[in-house]
């Protein structure tokens, strides 16, 4: 079957968000096909790649027959790049589609007496990311390559010329620093043999303050190592395109070095180049619509993790403390605080924000940005979920919380984490996530252990992705 040409009708969209069909072979037996960027109503020709999990695998090739709902894709890029899936959808089939998503991965600790509300649409469907990471990459004759990941591909990269889900000055940066790369004749990094030295570019700003910030990561091979003219070149080139924008607005640029080792842990070092040490955003949240909305600030260090849609973050946080409910005087424990911004948000509420951070980096910005907000009442301790809870339970040192706000990374929480939080017996959970699938895992045993469901909020961050995060308030049975 592989690289065979199949012609197949597109019935709905995998967990993934691409299309789903079957393929009937000439023995009769009918079989999953999961092809990329195509939707249902659609009839496709597609290539077949791999089989994998009773499913084949396969690459579009041609729309025979387009759906009704099918649109022009606004990116030259689209359905080559690994960036976007849904752009030949209007928007509110995308919406649609995501909320469905998550009823249907909740469909079993679903009941009649919950809360399920419709998916809040993104504000902005274009140009909302404040982050993007961009691959470095070279094929055997040395050509350049430096965008994003092509689709169904082992670390393939496009040579990106547009991106329509940022700013238009991240596109002007790639194009210094293209430029920059084939005049220094330095080498796209190898992992198979760790051999040259260019890996990544990350950009990001802060939408609400214009900062604007690069990180170029290099490869801790000291046989690659960049020379000195190469990092002041790096500097010009970026300064000469980007400054002018608008010179009046931070810049910022980093040398990140990722030390990789055989049975070791990967080491990063971070070296500033040009300008200063971190960039500003500012988030106006509600959490309580009689005191109206609160304007907070936060520093952002280069490497830490922030909500990457700024828009949708302040939709995200007043959307979600609003349906928890903050009684005034509170106790809150924030797992997984990241930089502090849920727990910053409900201080003025709490009488004490109790915050838990693995990262050290995004730990020190919690704390900064607690100081930079004037809020006293705000502790941040530094140490992987899983192992301070238990701690703090053991050792009594904090009140017991009325409220736990939880927003894990994607797999979710996991057992030693999961113990700790019902071993609070908080009265009420909010649980945010960017997965559906583990979060709905994960209430189904809060279930078990006497909570309730109160309300399902799906909202939108991502869109022209398959991508959605969702909130979920939890009451403790009593």
């Amino acid at each position: 079957m592989k690289n065979q040409l199949i012609d197949v009708k597109i019935t709905g969209f995998s967990k993934k968000g691409n299309g789903l069909g079957a393929y009937v072979n000439e023995f009769g037996k009918e079989s999953a096909v999961e092809i990329p960027f195509a939707i249902p109503g659609d009839v496709v020709r597609a290539r077949v790649r791999k089989w994998s999990s009773g499913t084949y695998l396969a690459v579009l090739e041609e729309v025979i027959s387009p759906a009704p709902e099918r649109i022009q894709p606004k990116c030259a890029h689209f359905s080559v790049c690994g960036g976007c899936r849904w752009q030949q959808l209007d928007y509110e089939r995308q919406l649609a589609n995501k909320e469905a998503g998550v009823k249907e991965v909740f469909k079993p600790v679903l009941s009649d007496d919950v809360d399920f509300r419709p998916a809040i649409p993104c504000n902005k469907v274009w140009g909302y990311r404040n982050k993007m990471e961009f691959s470095f990459s070279q094929d055997a004759a040395g050509k350049h390559y430096l965008g994003l990941v092509i689709d169904s591909t082992k670390g393939r990269v496009l040579d990106l010329k547009e991106c329509h889900l940022v700013s238009s000055w991240y596109m002007d940066a790639l194009r210094a620093i293209r430029q920059w790369w084939v005049e220094s004749e330095l080498a796209a990094f190898k992992p198979l043999s760790n051999t040259g030295a260019l890996r990544t570019v990350t950009i990001r700003e802060g939408e609400r303050t214009g900062d604007r910030l690069v990180v170029l990561t290099v490869s801790g091979n000291p046989d690659y190592a960049l020379e000195k003219q190469d990092i002041e070149s790096f500097v010009a080139h970026l300064r000469d395109a980007i400054e002018p924008i608008d010179p009046n607005t931070q810049f910022s640029i980093f040398l990140r070095i990722q030390q990789v080792a055989k049975g070791m842990s990967t080491n990063f070092y971070e070296m500033l180049l040009y300008g200063t040490d971190h960039i500003r955003e500012i988030l106006n949240v509600t959490v309580d619509p009689a005191d109206g909305p609160q304007e907070l600030h936060f520093r952002i260090s280069p490497t830490v993790f922030f909500q990457p849609n700024t828009t949708q973050a302040e939709r995200l946080y007043s959307e979600a403390l609003q349906l928890v409910g903050i009684p005034e005087g509170a106790v809150v424990y924030d797992l997984y605080c990241g930089t502090g911004t849920l727990g910053i948000c409900v201080a003025t509420r709490a009488s004490q924000v109790v915050g838990i951070e693995v990262s050290p980096e995004s730990s020190l910005d919690a704390r900064t940005n607690a100081a930079l907000n004037n809020l006293e009442n705000v502790t941040i301790i530094s140490g992987a979920v899983r192992h301070v809870l238990p701690q703090i339970i053991d050792e009594k040192a904090y009140p017991l919380p009325d409220v736990v706000m939880v927003d894990p990374p994607r797999p979710g929480l996991d057992k030693e984490a999961m113990s700790g939080l019902l071993a609070l017996d908080a009265p009420r959970i909010l649980y945010i996530s960017c997965n559906p699938k583990t979060q709905a895992e994960d209430v189904a045993i809060l279930i078990e252990h006497g909570y309730r469901i109160v309300v399902i909020q799906p909202i939108d961050q991502f869109a022209q992705t398959a991508h959605i995060e969702n909130i979920v308030v939890l009451e403790k049975k009593r």
